[in-house]
């Protein structure tokens, strides 16, 4: 299942992301029908709390009508069977990239950080590094939350 998310939902976007989920998010004003196109396109789902999308007969939409991040997430879960634990921290969450393991003495690694955890990744994309530290644990622990919202 792959998603692509308007300006309205990126940050549930990124945690569709975190979850492991291919997910395109528009981070800059587009028109409704050029959305909707990539997501046909692309064979996605388009996530959007646009009303203007409720008059499309595609089966391509979903309309949100929450606000809050929580919200969303409780709605699109009731919705679509969304696992929150497909594959944690899989996806670069900025550039949406499959991550890359790399070893623990990498120089691409933060001198701050380097030989305090045990496993390190990197957006082959954007080059942003990443490791498993305490927001990863906080983190784990809301997707985990969000599992029981089925």
């Amino acid at each position: 299942m792959k998603f692509i998310c308007d300006q309205m939902l990126i940050r549930l976007g990124r945690w569709l992301r975190a979850a492991g989920y291919d997910v395109e998010i528009i981070e800059k004003s587009l028109p409704d029908n050029e959305i909707l196109q990539r997501a046909l396109d692309q064979n996605r789902l388009l996530l959007t709390r646009d009303r203007h999308f409720l008059k499309t007969a595609s089966k391509n939409v979903i309309w949100l009508q929450a606000n809050a991040l929580e919200d969303c997430i409780c709605e699109l879960t009731q919705k679509i069977a969304i696992d929150w634990l497909m594959n944690p921290f899989s996806r670069c969450t900025l550039c949406n990239q499959n991550l890359e393991e790399i070893i623990t003495h990498d120089s691409r690694i933060p001198a701050n950080v380097k030989g305090q955890f045990n496993r390190y990744w990197i957006c082959p994309s954007c080059k942003r590094i990443y490791w498993e530290g305490s927001h990863t644990q906080s983190m784990k622990l809301k997707l985990s939350c969000w599992q029981h919202y089925r």
